[in-house]
């Protein structure tokens, strides 16, 4: 499958012949992010073997990126839907492609940041993941919800990161539906 870093989030095809547009595969991109999560450790061999084998690396936050970590409960309240595909759909748009992993263990979703957004970061409801934290990452092939960790909005490229600011925006918007749903 071929896709352009104009719009990430959705499956497509470029013309043949567009001039202007850098075309990647998906296989190059996730190859690239990979390589990129993985300067978030000190040791890239244990954390290829977990992600090899578990799909799941524990990386560090803090060095090249933080987390915010997100109550699947708000985010579902503000896309207004319980729908998985939905859900990631509303994230890709409000998040303006910024990358989210969902857990469905735990019942969160992970949106990347710039690390020092964890020096800033007092949103009610949620946690910013930064330094002397670590979280465990779904490799970039883990695009599908089936997985029990997966990319609800996968990283355009490395260092490609949400907006702190979208973040918080969809946190207070689902709090804000929530609230408005008790009354």
């Amino acid at each position: 499958m071929v896709g352009t870093s104009t719009e990430p989030c959705r499956d497509l095809d470029p013309p043949l012949g567009t001039h202007g547009v850098l075309v990647h595969t998906r296989q190059a991109q996730e190859l690239a992010v990979g390589h990129w999560l993985l300067t978030a450790t000190n040791d890239r061999r244990t954390a290829r073997v977990e992600r090899e084998t578990s799909g799941i690396a524990l990386l560090r936050c803090g060095s090249i990126f933080s987390a915010i970590r997100i109550p699947a409960a708000v985010v579902r309240a503000a896309a207004g839907t319980d729908d998985t595909e939905a859900v990631d759909a509303y994230l890709c748009e409000a998040l303006q492609d910024g990358p989210v992993f969902a857990d469905a263990y735990s019942r969160r979703y992970y949106a990347l940041v710039p690390a020092s957004t964890a020096l800033r970061w007092d949103v009610p409801n949620t946690e910013c993941l930064g330094v002397n934290c670590f979280v465990g990452v779904p490799s970039p092939k883990l695009t599908d919800p089936a997985y029990p960790s997966y990319w609800s909005v996968p990283m355009n490229g490395p260092g490609a990161l949400c907006t702190p600011g979208a973040v918080s925006q969809l946190v207070l918007y689902g709090r804000f539906r929530q609230a408005e749903a008790r009354r």
